[in-house]
């Protein structure tokens, strides 16, 4: 199979698991991920004091950060 004819309609990896679509752009956690889910990539102490079933979208709101990686560099 042709490497062109197998890239369209598949992702390539990118950063920390997530993966590049086929314009390039890397995809962004969804808000409906859960802290369970992120703990198993970034360590226990990720989101610290929340409990595991809360989603991701709760802990930005609550941190006041945009975004997954803004929160990660404030060192929550």
């Amino acid at each position: 199979m042709e490497y062109g004819r197998w890239l369209r309609g598949h992702t390539q990896p990118g950063l920390d698991d997530r993966h590049r679509d086929a314009d390039g752009m890397i995809r962004r956690k969804n808000g409906n991920t859960e802290v369970g889910t992120l703990r198993e990539t970034y360590g226990d102490g990720f989101a610290a004091g929340t409990r595991r079933d809360a989603h991701l979208s709760t802990v930005l709101e609550r941190s006041g950060e945009p975004s997954l990686s803004q929160y990660l560099k404030s060192g929550r």
